[in-house]
């Protein structure tokens, strides 16, 4: 990860259907809710678990933070091994 100095932090995010999939896998993607620290255009790469086990629209809240690809582009990442609360 290129940004070590960034910090975990609690985030809720929900999961939506792309409609075209311009190069990423899957239908089923995550994104932050507006009016937190990430922007709502971030990818979140977490746990296939919020995508795969629940309705599409179902709410989160992980432990993530802000990185980016040595090739460029920032995303959000939080461990796949890391717990998750479903919010309701």
């Amino acid at each position: 990860m290129a940004k070590p100095e960034e910090p975990y932090r609690p985030l809720k995010v929900e999961s939506y259907e792309i409609q075209s999939s311009s190069g990423k896998r899957g239908k089923i993607h995550i994104r932050p809710l507006p009016g937190q620290w990430a922007k709502v255009s971030l990818q979140v790469e977490c746990s296939k678990k919020l995508s795969n086990d629940y309705p599409v629209g179902s709410k989160f809240e992980i432990l993530a933070k802000l990185t980016d690809r040595e090739e460029g582009g920032e995303y959000i990442y939080s461990s796949f091994r890391w717990k998750f609360k479903l919010l309701l």
